[in-house]
């Protein structure tokens, strides 16, 4: 891919080289959400850790790899929100900041919508791919992690029926069938696909609990996970 021509470049003379940036748009796994929790006034609050986050983990592996390189990390995910919504924050979060390459990476709250919302989902998808291209941004569509596959004996039991719900989206395939429209929209217009989501079913195939991977047993990987979604990313872009 072109950002690593970019990197190699600025290692090469970073004095006089533009430093490369890229940006990450997604939900509450890309901002850096973990456990959850019931405060005493509200419904929900998440543990934000970004030190473990993917795109710090992503610009780790580069500052091993390319240790001159200043390489500008833009986070601009946001606990709760979907692909329409990240449509509509594109320019403001993403956009105005001209990265080099974008990683969008949605669906785990989408699923919610049900297949109704599966149209909806590519038809915003390839919008925001087709804004990135337009400024001259590469971009990557990584799929997400699992959501959980049954209710923990581990999860807050301020959150079974939460978790009851999530399991039930995961039984009806509703996350399979976004990422699979998710696939086919970056495909249709381009885009290179990052698929972790596979990973994390061949994972399930041979037998982990993967819910036991998902650090509020609902859809927030475990700290260690992100690892995969930044090895991933990695390998995806010196291709």
């Amino acid at each position: 891919m072109n950002i690593t021509k970019l990197i190699k470049q600025c290692q090469d003379d970073y004095m006089n080289t533009k430093k490369p940036t890229i940006a990450f748009l997604g939900d509450s796994v890309t901002q850096g959400c973990f456990e959850i929790f019931k405060p005493t006034v509200g419904n929900v609050e998440t543990i934000y850790d970004p030190e473990y986050a993917y795109h710090r983990y992503v610009a780790k592996i580069f500052g091993i790899l390319y240790p001159k390189v200043p390489i500008n990390i833009i986070n601009a995910g946001l606990s709760g929100d979907n692909v329409v919504h990240g449509l509509e924050r594109l320019e403001r979060d993403v956009l105005c900041h001209k990265p080099d390459l974008t990683v969008v990476c949605f669906g785990l709250n989408d699923c919610t919508r049900g297949d109704d919302g599966l149209q909806l989902f590519y038809d915003s998808l390839s919008s925001i791919f087709k804004k990135l291209q337009e400024i001259g941004s590469e971009v990557i569509f990584m799929t997400p992690n699992m959501l959980n596959t049954k209710v923990s004996p581990h999860t807050n039991p301020d959150y079974i029926s939460s978790a009851a719900m999530s399991a039930d989206r995961h039984k009806a395939g509703l996350l399979d069938r976004h990422v699979e429209w998710g696939i086919k929209a970056a495909k249709d217009c381009g885009v290179r696909v990052c698929d972790v989501y596979a990973k994390w079913k061949c994972m399930e195939a041979n037998g982990v609990d993967t819910t036991e991977l998902l650090s509020n047993h609902i859809n927030h990987p475990i700290r260690e996970m992100n690892w995969l979604f930044a090895y991933s990313l990695v390998e995806e872009m010196m291709k």
